[in-house]
């Protein structure tokens, strides 16, 4: 009986990027332990409520990101395409259009984004770094361009309480569990990740997904439809970035050109650090959660310890950099051709 415990507990384990994400997982405990001794407000219901609120678009450009990257690929134009979505949202409402149609319409725009990419990495085999380089720039031209290079007004005074709706759901709105606030923002997060990880985990895409990353020519000969899958993750990408652009443009109330600056980082941090590999083929979506809490636990936590912004940036950046050396010196053999020599 014990042997068949052991034998489950470390088939588990085995599975493709949960020993990782297990082991960022105890990391992330440490790491809160060590925050909360500095500072006891570390695990204050103000504080953990506003981590949530924190945590959820790392969360949601992630699965985008996430999925993109276990093709084998990149994007690039994450940030960009927030900024657009963002900056075209506002405008729209700030023109007088109901906030459901000019979703519809920053969301239609958006996938075309995504779109534009699969085929130019699919079917015109560009290199996705500079695929996704252009259509970054390209976003962020009509980013500036939608409003005459200018950041749009308040929305609720054009719309008054249909704004605040649209504030409300995207960004006020909270479920209340004792003294802690859920906010919205948090539950739409963990509600597209319970979506896409059961595509990724449970269906033929998801099978699909991971065998174009593993390996492209033995995927097409097996009748996998290579360019289809890459831009399928594409577009899923879009779409998640689009969401974090209306997110945006809730929390602020108005459209910003610079929006979403930095957050294609982001993206690529929150999977690597959680165990989603840049090689391709290897990961599981639960990498975007413990990722995207790691993150946003050391910004927050280094915030509440009065630690300035520069040393911040510098130890998540190491820590990005560590992530994605350990996965590379792992995927290339090493690791076990040094226990070969030492036994």
């Amino acid at each position: 009986m014990e042997n068949k415990k052991n034998g489950g507990i470390r088939g588990l384990i085995g599975q493709r990027g949960v020993g990782q994400v297990l082991t960022v997982l105890v990391g992330l405990v440490v790491l809160c332990a060590v925050f909360s001794f500095i500072n006891p407000n570390f695990f204050g219901v103000r504080n953990v409520g506003n981590l949530l609120r924190q945590i959820a678009p790392y969360i949601i450009v992630g699965i985008g990101q996430g999925y993109v990257l276990i093709t084998g690929n990149i994007d690039l134009s994450i940030g960009s395409v927030l900024g657009m979505s963002c900056m075209m949202s506002a405008t729209l409402m700030c023109f007088g259009v109901n906030p459901l149609f000019a979703i519809a319409i920053t969301l239609a725009s958006s996938l075309v984004v995504g779109i534009l990419n699969g085929e130019l990495v699919a079917r015109c085999k560009l290199p996705p770094f500079i695929a996704t380089l252009g259509t970054m720039t390209i976003c962020r031209g009509l980013a500036q361009l939608v409003n005459n290079n200018r950041n749009t007004d308040s929305i609720e005074k054009q719309l008054g309480e249909a704004a605040k709706v649209f504030r409300v759901f995207f960004y006020q709105g909270f479920i209340r569990i004792g003294e802690l606030k859920i906010y919205n923002t948090f539950v739409i997060a963990i509600a597209v990740w319970l979506v896409f990880n059961f595509i990724l985990s449970k269906t033929r895409t998801g099978r699909h997904v991971y065998a174009v990353g593993s390996n492209r020519e033995a995927s097409h000969l097996s009748g996998v439809n290579v360019a289809r899958t890459i831009i399928k993750a594409y577009v899923i990408s879009a779409f998640c970035a689009c969401l974090v652009g209306l997110i945006q443009c809730a929390t602020t109330g108005t459209g910003t050109m610079d929006a979403g600056t930095s957050y294609e980082m982001y993206g690529v941090a929150v999977s690597v650090i959680g165990g989603i590999s840049t090689l391709g083929g290897t990961g599981i979506l639960a990498a975007v959660l413990v990722g995207s809490s790691v993150w946003a636990v050391l910004d927050n936590g280094l915030q509440l310890a009065g630690s300035p912004v520069a040393l911040r940036n510098i130890i998540i950046g190491v820590i990005v950099i560590a992530s994605v050396l350990i996965d590379v010196v792992r995927r290339s053999g090493k690791i076990r051709l040094f226990r070969r020599r030492a036994a």
